[in-house]
């Protein structure tokens, strides 16, 4: 079963949903969680061979701040996985954010 909460830190592109776990997402919430820096965010879909389409590109969050976004997506096999791109706005720390897929 795939995992619908995620914890994730560092500059790191991470798939949230492969394709083929056949689930229907209706939305994401991602949440900062840091206490001292922001964090830019990229959520897509991606199928191999016809490249990524954003839900949401470079989305500036402060901290504590939540992004909630509605979402109709299925990723039945062969279909498309969810990924999301976590890029440090600052020199120094490290981003850190929670996911929920409902």
């Amino acid at each position: 079963m795939a995992n619908l909460l995620h914890n994730i830190s560092g500059e790191i592109t991470q798939e949230l949903l492969a394709a083929g776990n056949s689930l229907t997402i209706n939305s994401v919430s991602i949440v900062n969680t840091n206490a001292s820096i922001s964090v830019l965010v990229d959520l897509y879909i991606e199928k191999v061979g016809t490249g990524k389409y954003y839900v949401v590109k470079n989305h500036f969050l402060n901290v504590g701040e939540k992004l909630e976004t509605g979402l109709g997506f299925n990723n039945g096999p062969k279909q498309f996985g969810l990924f999301v791109k976590l890029t440090n706005v600052f020199s120094s720390g490290t981003p850190t954010v929670d996911i929920i897929l409902k």
